[in-house]
């Protein structure tokens, strides 16, 4: 069976790593046929928008798309594309690995993130010139289908349960709904939860990361709280991350576009050639993309390593090093 993937590289490195990540795929020779399509800050220049219809089209009609990275116009282009696919879970690791300077290098966590709604509803309001309002939206259909796609992940994964991060005791109505919502589909399925505070979770994983393995979290905890997580492994630019739907999945790394860098050809392709690997892993190529994952962490230990690693390797040094690796 073919799968078709759509490429959008972005804006930034994401013009740079997401080749990386492409020919690391091509290497294997799987039956991909790819589709290169565009969006962000230079075509919202060029086009006036940041997405192209057509663009959005073949997100929302193909397997999987693979994107890269985006500046400003971010809101514009990852958002409605995480909508094109129907994703209803971020799904961010967040691992320690060897030869990268980790403040935390035992920590290995997977995030959970409701994809759909709280405040990136985008339910804003300008009421006046002293006055803006937001809505927050939790609905106990999304935060089921969350916690369903949570017990699967950890019974697939081999875990005993999951955490469920929340502010339910300030957010008693919306949090309070996350919460109750997601317990109570754990406890249908004979899955294990154990609750902890958003805040008191961000503490209590920078003492001792090794407490959590899955947390499952609604939407601005999981994005906030994963990038705090990303500190603790060496930096935003390490995490890969999979928005999945029911028919088609969205991948990307979690780092931006870094303009301070762009074009040098010296961005560090690691977190995008995870993607990648979690891609396959969804459609169904498990071994390949394990095979990527002991590839890209054979490289990180041994180098060659890029500037943000303390080396000097260029993007395209460290992708001929993985695909030599496999």
């Amino acid at each position: 069976m073919t799968h078709e993937i759509v490429v959008i590289p972005g804006d930034g490195i994401g013009q740079e790593v997401t080749p990386a990540a492409v020919r690391v795929l091509e290497f294997l020779d799987l039956a991909f046929e790819f589709h290169e399509a565009d969006a962000g800050d230079h075509v919202l220049a060029e086009t006036g928008e940041a997405l192209p219809e057509e663009t959005y089209e073949l997100a929302a009609s193909t397997d999987a798309t693979l994107f890269g990275a985006a500046g400003e116009t971010a809101a514009d282009v990852i958002l409605p594309l995480r909508t094109a696919v129907d994703s209803f879970v971020n799904v961010r690791p967040a691992t320690a690995y060897p030869g990268v300077d980790a403040l935390r290098p035992e920590t290995d966590l997977v995030f959970l993130r409701e994809n759909t709604e709280g405040v990136y509803s985008g339910h804003e309001d300008r009421l006046s010139d002293d006055l803006s309002t937001l809505t927050r939206v939790v609905t106990s259909s999304a935060s089921e289908r969350l916690a369903e796609f949570a017990c699967e992940f950890v019974e697939d994964g081999g875990y005993d349960g999951f955490h469920v991060a929340h502010k339910a005791n300030v957010m008693r109505e919306t949090d309070g709904r996350f919460r109750d919502s997601v317990v109570s589909v754990a406890e249908e399925r004979g899955v294990e939860t154990e609750e902890v505070l958003m805040d008191a979770f961000a503490t209590h994983v920078c003492l001792d990361p090794t407490q959590f393995d899955v947390v499952v979290c609604p939407n601005l905890a999981g994005d906030v709280l994963s990038d705090l997580a990303a500190g603790l492994v060496g930096g935003l630019g390490m995490l890969p991350s999979a928005n999945i739907g029911p028919d088609r999945g969205l991948f990307e790394p979690v780092h931006g576009s870094a303009p301070d860098i762009a074009g040098e050809g010296v961005a560090n392709p690691a977190a995008t050639i995870v993607s990648a690997a979690m891609m396959l892993e969804y459609l169904g190529h498990d071994d390949e993309g394990q095979r990527i994952r002991d590839a890209v962490e054979a490289v990180l230990e041994d180098g060659p390593r890029t500037p943000d690693l303390g080396g000097d390797a260029s993007t395209e040094d460290v992708t001929d090093a993985v695909i030599e690796r496999l």
